[in-house]
């Protein structure tokens, strides 16, 4: 009874704001290019049908927690793997595993005619749609939420409205979290049955592609940059040249979206300073001051050969990415301060060495101080399998 009136209580509230949305979305779908695709899958259902029942069904957001699956994936047959994203990087990344049963989440209202029975439901990290958890649960599938994290920025908003979690967590079988800490609190969010097995992102780290050919010079990598780091990170590179003029800096922009303007930004500071630079687009050999990595895929391979790491996304408010892949090389890596979905990950690294932006350009010249990081501690993803094999 409780779950009825709530269900009806969040559809009174959710359904108009749906309704209202949908000029705008509309609108955005038309003038965005990252949305040209998602956005009219995702709320208007443009060619996104419907799963093949009685399958496997994996729910992801970024690239990063598409990728991190793939060793879930690879150990189950492609035949069952369902797989469903809400990013247009996300999507790349899954359909590179199935793409015949590759979709785009819809918006909760439209699961109701869109959801097919599923024998497990499995949702990455913190995609909490109550909608997604009642429906697959009510029509058969076992659900997990794996990778679970609750970091320190987000708890005390959770806890603010903890009745809602909980009528989510009603809805989910297991829980497979990333440390013992998320375990404590999504269990007082409600959660049951929670296990602790560690970041599923270094079950299996990415490796190199392919060799890239590493300059005699220091090479520093400016890795998953959003708004206002690369700034930051050139400045600090400025300051470096001026006492070691053959180092090289390649900027990897988190986001393809951003590949022209952070290239226009680094145009303006090679023209100032007068470095040579490049766009690794047009040419892969590292032989400029600085080199933007305009393509997608090459990161890890740079992290190969690189001597530093500028790990991007933690000097912006952002929560940080996976220190790991660049950590099995052993770079020296400096991050910033702001790695709160990270932590778990951070702290199987030693040797990140943590930073506020005021003083990245001084630790960056004292960069024969930094030590290289070592993973120390891995993940064990076989009492997700288990899980899921019962089901089969």
């Amino acid at each position: 009874m409780v779950d009825k009136v709530f269900l009806i209580l969040y559809m009174a509230l959710i359904t108009p704001l749906y309704v209202l949305a949908l000029p705008f979305l509309y609108f955005f779908s038309k003038r965005k290019i990252k949305y040209k695709i998602s956005l009219p899958a995702r709320f208007f259902l443009k060619k996104n049908e419907p799963f093949n029942a009685d399958g496997i069904w994996f729910h992801v957001c970024s690239f990063g927690e598409a990728r991190a699956i793939y060793p879930l994936l690879d150990a189950l047959p492609k035949e069952h793997l369902r797989l469903s994203t809400t990013t247009q990087t996300g999507y790349e990344a899954i359909s590179l595993k199935q793409k015949e049963q590759s979709r785009y989440l819809p918006f909760e209202p439209l699961l109701f005619r869109w959801l097919k029975p599923q024998k497990v439901l499995l949702v990455m990290e913190a995609e909490f749609w109550y909608l997604l958890f009642a429906l697959a649960k009510s029509r058969g599938a076992k659900t997990l939420l794996i990778n679970a994290r609750m970091s320190d920025r987000s708890f005390p908003k959770y806890q603010r409205i903890s009745w809602f979690y909980k009528m989510i967590f009603r809805h989910i079988d297991e829980v497979y979290a990333q440390s013992a800490l998320d375990k404590e609190r999504l269990e007082l969010l409600g959660a049951k049955n929670v296990q602790v097995i560690g970041n599923i992102k270094l079950a299996d780290i990415p490796k190199a592609s392919k060799s890239l050919t590493k300059p005699k010079n220091l090479l520093i990598c400016g890795a998953s940059t959003h708004e206002g780091e690369e700034q930051l990170i050139l400045e600090a590179f400025v300051a470096l040249k001026k006492e070691e003029p053959q180092a090289r800096l390649i900027v990897v922009p988190r986001h393809p979206e951003r590949f022209d303007m952070v290239a226009s930004l680094v145009e303006f500071y090679a023209s100032k300073e007068h470095y040579s630079w490049h766009r690794y687009s047009q040419n892969e050999a590292l032989n400029s001051d600085i080199i933007v990595a305009d393509v997608l895929g090459e990161l890890v391979n740079i992290y190969a050969i690189s001597d530093i790491v500028i790990l991007g996304g933690a000097f912006a408010k952002v929560g940080g990415h996976n220190a790991a892949e660049a950590a099995q090389f052993g770079c020296k890596i400096i991050s910033g301060e702001h790695y709160f979905n990270q932590r778990d990950i951070f702290s199987m690294i030693e040797g990140i060495s943590i930073v506020s932006q005021e003083n990245l350009a001084r630790r960056l010249q004292q960069h024969g101080q930094l030590i290289k990081t070592k993973i120390i501690q891995k993940t064990d993803i076989s009492p997700i399998l288990e899980s899921i094999r019962k089901e089969l």
